[in-house]
């Protein structure tokens, strides 16, 4: 049995001019699952990432502490990833989010001009909360699909790409000597492709999906196994590594 973990992104830099980028506490979530991982010796037989900076560097942190927290005092790992020097970290952009910029802009004409939001933002108390709040509003425009043809890339779209990662993940596993049907493999991606992914197992569409992209957490992780009887959804956004310390590090964005 294949077990396919599909990890949300470190916190990315919400709010900021370069959103594609982990904050500090982006930072920490990933080392936190890294940490986690590797003092509970969860084995992991390959990393994969999308292609996007915040996904990358959420791949590269977790390494750092997944290597050093590993206790290597099972002599059953000596074909491990660990005997290579560096983690088996592939790109694979099918695993990419969605265009956040694209679908905002869309929902709303007036939204083209840069202007109008830092004037719509403005005005409310809280700034943050309220291009939260617009945010939102824009993802309900998208997943509707009644202007599919306005975006770069439509919710439909979107999630037939979502979909195929899990072929591609299966064509890796095919292709690669060292991966066989026992492996775990761990996947950076998006809360997108992780709502798309999981809404689809759980035989329901982009209603559900919606609802589950805004609940995923960062570092979230969700479990898929795939076996000869099929692919299905072993568990979903868990991320008690977040609570470290006495300390709480969840975020949702």
């Amino acid at each position: 049995m294949t077990t396919i973990l599909l990890a949300r992104h470190g916190q990315a830099s919400f709010g900021q001019e370069n959103y594609d980028k982990l904050s500090e506490l982006g930072i920490r979530q990933a080392q936190l699952l890294g940490a986690h991982y590797g003092a509970t010796q969860r084995r992991i037989d390959a990393i994969f990432s999308g292609s996007l900076v915040r996904q990358k560097e959420s791949a590269e942190h977790f390494w750092s502490y997944y290597k050093d927290s590993f206790t290597q005092s099972d002599t059953t790992l000596s074909n491990h990833i660990f005997d290579r020097q560096t983690p088996d970290s592939s790109v694979l952009p099918v695993f990419n989010e969605f265009n956040h910029r694209d679908v905002f802009i869309k929902s709303n004409s007036a939204f083209g001009n840069p202007g109008t939001i830092a004037t719509e933002i403005a005005k409310a108390k809280v700034p943050n909360v309220r291009l939260a709040e617009l945010f939102d509003e824009a993802m309900q425009h998208w997943h509707a699909g009644d202007n599919d043809s306005d975006y770069i890339e439509s919710w439909t779209q979107f999630n037939k790409r979502a979909q195929s990662g899990l072929d591609t993940i299966r064509t890796q596993i095919t292709q690669r000597a060292d991966l066989g049907h026992d492996s775990t493999v761990l996947v950076f991606t998006s809360g997108g492709v992780i709502a798309a992914i999981s809404a689809q197992l759980l035989e329901q569409g982009s209603p559900l999906a919606y609802t589950l992209n805004r609940k995923l957490i960062n570092t979230g992780v969700t479990a898929i196994t795939m076996n000869k009887g099929g692919t299905r959804l072993l568990s979903l956004n868990e991320h008690s590594h977040l609570f470290a310390g006495g300390e709480r590090f969840v975020t949702w964005r």
